[in-house]
């Protein structure tokens, strides 16, 4: 019997980055991921980063609708209307 073991990676570059955080703040999210249930404080850190894109992205729709209620929208009736 032969058995074929295959590792899978994950293909991503990570970047490290430093931050710099006043003691009681840093104490707070220590408190976070370990009540939290985040398992490192870089995870804690990829949820808030993914949650404030979340967020951006919601504000960018709500101008975006609020804009095209004042008039300033165009309505795409086709592809060719994004030129």
């Amino acid at each position: 019997m032969t058995i074929v073991i295959i590792c899978v990676t994950n293909c991503y570059m990570r970047t490290i980055m430093n931050i710099s955080l006043p003691a009681s703040l840093a104490d707070e999210v220590r408190t976070e991921v370990s009540e939290g249930g985040y398992a490192s404080v870089s995870e804690f850190i990829r949820k808030l980063v993914r949650d404030w894109k979340k967020a951006k992205a919601i504000n960018d729709v709500l101008e975006s609708e609020k804009e095209f209620r004042q008039g300033k929208g165009k309505v795409l009736r086709s592809l060719a209307d994004l030129r």
